[in-house]
């Protein structure tokens, strides 16, 4: 339990919340115990000014008796003195604390208001006033109200004891605020914890709250998309190892197939010539595979080396143009190029030659006999754009978003007659990208397709 996230996060939010009540309740409970014994002070003072008025407008001996009797029954003692500080009358016994405080009062101090002369509710054991009798102009004596400190203390206890019970009521309605806050806290996350488990173990549906517009919410929708691209990526592993093991099971088969046959002993020599042939191809069919799933692999280990230099797309492009044209002859296709010769790019020569060949004997492949094929150059303020536009069948409108995905084929069948492995556009695609540019496609079913090449161009020749 200690190590739950929802207990840290109560426990911090506790403390903080103590801490700064703790402050706020002592601020305040000092201020209202000032308050409290301020307030007893003056009361107690406005009772001897009060004795005192009624003294001035009747000083007699059944007056001063009167207002003996009255605060005998309180928990309050006046002593009335004449203007020497003798003792008139007390409505309790006098004790020795109350005469040193008669006895050290400068009378001469204290105005008609009369004052506090002693507040030390705290270390003393009385708490005292005089209010000064003045009859006709003349100083007739002073009247003494005095109160036990314990009466102030229990006021004062009585306030503790209201600010202890609403702490304790306020400590206890924090814990359970802070129980709620951190269980509505924690709770997401304790889903999202398990939606992470359930994706470790190969469970690619989660269902988490993605409503929340706050950080949760995002991090719910992260992890929620992460579970969809795993769902994808699987998927797409799959698929990609079927084709994989389909391209790799085919020049294996017909490998094995035919040198079982070539070493029966009623095979003829032009049998055996024939059929090495076609162990040949298929043998050089299976090392262009490997090579471009080692080329794939680097590209996705990060370790596919790019080594840029200045040099004229023309010459790159004349490069391929001479190591496709048999090709071109055998299926009687025309490449018209058009490359002004001051063009220039920083790129990888024998990288962007690959790209070249591969984009050229797609649009090759696809094309019709007798037809022709364009190759564009032009260039831009920041860009050079190459354009390979052949005549030929076209791509589907459905399939063009998906063809430079890895091993994609328009033919779903892979049948050895439709096409390569899917593999060439690919890493064409990965590239052109590491160079910073970027490959499309445009195609229309019938009438032919165009593939658009753009790069950062280069510097144009002194």
């Amino acid at each position: 339990m200690l190590n739950k996230l929802s207990f840290k996060i109560g426990l911090l939010f506790f403390l903080f919340i103590v801490i700064i009540e703790f402050i706020l309740f002592l601020i305040l409970y000092i201020n209202l115990a000032d308050d409290r014994v301020e307030e007893v002070m003056n009361s107690l003072l406005a009772r001897g000014n009060t004795h005192r008025d009624v003294l001035e407008d009747h000083f007699d001996q059944s007056t001063l008796d009167h207002v003996g009797i009255m605060e005998s029954v309180s928990e309050f003692v006046v002593v009335i003195t004449d203007e020497k500080g003798e003792m008139l009358i007390s409505s309790d016994p006098v004790e020795d604390e109350m005469i040193d405080v008669i006895h050290n009062t400068n009378n001469r101090e204290i105005d008609s208001d009369g004052k506090i002369v002693e507040d030390r509710w705290s270390e003393v054991n009385y708490i005292a006033t005089n209010s000064p009798m003045t009859i006709n102009g003349e100083h007739k004596g002073h009247v003494f109200m005095f109160v036990h400190t314990e009466y102030v203390k229990r006021t004062v206890d009585q306030l503790k004891s209201q600010f202890v019970l609403a702490g304790v009521i306020t400590i206890a309605l924090t814990i359970v605020t802070i129980f709620i806050l951190s269980r509505l806290i924690a709770q997401p996350l304790i889903k999202m914890k398990e939606a992470t488990e359930q994706l470790s173990q190969g469970k690619h549906h989660v269902e988490l709250h993605t409503e929340r517009k706050d950080e949760l919410g995002e991090l719910a929708n992260a992890i929620t998309k992460l579970a969809k691209d795993l769902k994808e990526l699987k998927m797409a592993r799959n698929e990609f190892l079927a084709s994989i093991s389909h391209e790799l099971r085919t020049p294996l088969t017909y490998i094995k197939g035919y040198a079982e046959i070539i070493n029966r002993q009623d095979s003829t020599k032009d049998q055996i010539k024939e059929y090495a042939e076609i162990i040949r191809e298929e043998t050089e069919q299976l090392t262009i595979l490997i090579k471009n799933l080692f080329a794939l692999a680097k590209i996705d280990q990060n370790n596919f080396v790019i080594k840029r230099e200045r040099i004229a797309i023309c010459e790159i492009i004349s490069n391929v143009a001479h190591l496709i044209q048999p090709v071109l002859s055998e299926r009687k296709i025309v490449l018209n190029v058009n490359c002004p010769n001051d063009i220039t790019a920083f790129v990888d020569p024998e990288r962007l030659q690959q790209v070249f060949i591969n984009v050229l004997d797609n649009a090759i492949h696809h094309s019709n006999e007798g037809s022709d094929i364009l190759l564009n150059v032009i260039e831009t303020e920041q860009d050079v754009v190459v354009t390979v536009t052949d005549h030929g069948e076209g791509i589907p409108s459905e399939d063009v978003p998906y063809i430079f995905d890895r091993l994609y084929r328009v033919e779903k069948s892979r049948s050895r007659q439709s096409g390569g492995s899917g593999l060439g556009l690919a890493i064409t695609k990965e590239i052109i990208e590491s160079h910073g540019g970027s490959i499309e496609m445009k195609s229309q079913q019938g009438k032919g397709t165009s593939v658009i090449i753009k790069l950062a161009r280069g510097e144009r020749h002194a």
